[in-house]
């Protein structure tokens, strides 16, 4: 008795809307990777790479991702000096980024920290 044994030669070629729609299918509402390997016959490997290349903008058909920017900060009063250590001070950019400092911080390394983020 014989088994018969198929080999297939060469790699399956993928146009970039069917990676694309790929991409839907694994990470969209509801998807899920595993799912979409078992529908597409395809590794998970070849999905997470995809999603890579569309995210950095190689995929065409995708746009790269945008840098994040600051806004610029004014302080109107300079940070007081606190006596009482062991609290903690919240501050939020009109950027919306938050920042929490212990309240014994020092003002101008605070004043450094906020130019650096807000540049």
């Amino acid at each position: 008795m014989s088994t018969r044994i198929e080999v297939v030669a060469g790699r399956r070629r993928w146009t970039v809307e069917q990676k694309l729609a790929v991409l839907r299918d694994a990470f969209g509402p509801e998807g899920s990777v595993g799912d979409a390997c078992k529908r597409h016959a395809i590794g998970s490997g070849s999905i997470y790479t995809w999603r890579r290349q569309a995210m950095s903008g190689e995929l065409g058909g995708a746009r790269p991702a945008a840098l994040p920017t600051f806004a610029e900060v004014e302080l109107s009063t300079p940070v007081p000096a606190l006596s009482a250590p062991g609290g903690h001070i919240g501050i939020e950019l009109p950027s919306g980024v938050k920042l929490t400092v212990d309240a014994g911080v020092d003002a101008e390394a605070l004043a450094r920290v906020i130019a650096v983020l807000t540049r």
